[in-house]
């Protein structure tokens, strides 16, 4: 039998999103910025309600392309508003046209999101080495950094404990337990 992080549940979206996704480096622009939206949708909510609705987002927002994104015009938001396929939050869906303005910007200054992002790790995953589920911080000096930094550069929905959770689900950080087979040191998936 596999061995996985406990808060993975017997469902095959979360299998599959747990053995195929989380804890794996990113460093595509477009799927990054796409999970920081995602990650500010789910404040408030389980990961779990914001997974089964990616498909819905992907398609309301455009597949997250920023360059359309910034764009939305009033009656384009107050579509969305009314999209039962997402959170219909109303400071939620406006961080999305927000971020994508900061997005570009940073895009332009970095050269890559990407690289943006990552210099908040030294451009290199860092492996956790935890024995439970109950050992996994939700915040840590980096994501605080982040957390402040993006602020600072016009993202919303972007606190510390969203910054942590972003950073574990496009692999920045690796926090699979040491008793999951997707940990590193059992099959050198890095």
């Amino acid at each position: 039998m596999t061995t996985r992080c406990k808060w993975v549940s017997s469902d095959p979206l979360y299998i599959a999103y747990h053995d195929h996704e989380w804890g794996i480096p990113v460093y595509d622009d477009r799927l990054l910025f796409e999970m920081l939206c995602l990650e500010g949708a789910q404040a408030g909510l389980s990961w779990w309600t914001i997974l089964q609705k990616r498909e819905n987002y992907r398609r309301a927002f455009d597949n997250f392309e920023a360059e359309k994104i910034v764009l939305y015009s009033d009656e384009k938001i107050q579509s969305l508003k009314e999209d039962a396929g997402i959170v219909r939050n109303r400071l939620k869906i406006q961080s999305v046209v927000t971020n994508a303005k900061a997005f570009l910007k940073i895009r332009e200054e970095y050269g890559s999101f990407s690289n943006y992002l990552w210099r908040f790790v030294e451009h290199k995953p860092i492996i956790n080495q935890w024995a439970s589920i109950q050992d996994v911080p939700t915040t840590t000096e980096i994501s605080n950094r982040m957390s402040k930094q993006l602020k600072k550069d016009g993202f919303k929905f972007v606190g510390n404990t969203i910054c942590y959770s972003f950073m574990q689900a496009v692999g920045m950080v690796n926090d699979h337990t040491l008793d999951c087979h997707c940990h590193p040191f059992n099959n050198n998936i890095m």
